[in-house]
């Protein structure tokens, strides 16, 4: 049991290492650093959608903005679109689960606007659909994946495609990329 721990924090190890020496992914999360805070300074919001795991996430790293991150400071609008549960599940009966997102993106979405897209496999057909929508909607799409990027990646600005296939380190990795732009852009914005 104890070698099979330390295989599976090995592994998560490995999938930062592998972040870390790639050069180009650390100037893709710059420039979404950028852009992020670009978009919060015009006066726009960040807007974050997933499924499963991925929502969990949405939902964390919008309340990292939202709420705080080091900083006591004002709150940044950001918002998970899952978080209304009586609109998805209204929308979800009456449309069907596959625009549950795009349909809110449509609603809310101005040019400007950031949406954060998670999909492990980039292959979710809601998300895809909210990427599309928000990309007619003249927002920058920002994709967090895993390491082909799947459908998604044609949806995209930004794609920060993990490199590993297998889903809980690729969604360990979201988080600390996540939490990564969420200090850097306190940073920027609050200095």
């Amino acid at each position: 049991m104890v070698q099979t721990i330390r295989s599976i924090i090995q592994a998560s190890i490995n999938t930062k290492l592998a972040i870390l020496k790639d050069d180009a992914m650390l100037a893709t999360i710059t420039l979404c650093v950028n852009e992020i805070n670009t978009a919060f300074k015009n006066g726009n919001k960040i807007l974050f959608c997933g499924n499963g795991g991925s929502a969990a996430d949405a939902q964390h790293l919008a309340a990292e903005f939202s709420g705080r991150f080091y900083k006591n400071r004002e709150a940044l609008p950001a918002e998970a679109l899952h978080v209304n549960t009586s609109y998805l599940t209204a929308v979800a009966n009456d449309y069907g689960f596959d625009i549950v997102y795009s349909r809110m993106i449509t609603g809310i979405g101005k040019k400007g606007d950031v949406l954060v897209a998670l999909s492990t496999s980039g292959n979710s057909t809601n998300i895809i659909n909210a990427a599309i929508a928000a990309q007619e909607k003249e927002m920058m799409v920002i994709g967090f994946t895993g390491s082909n990027g799947g459908k998604l990646k044609d949806h995209c600005t930004q794609l920060i495609n993990v490199p590993d296939a297998d889903t809980p380190r690729i969604q360990e990795s979201h988080i600390l990329i996540g939490h990564i732009i969420c200090q850097l852009v306190e940073q920027l914005y609050f200095s």
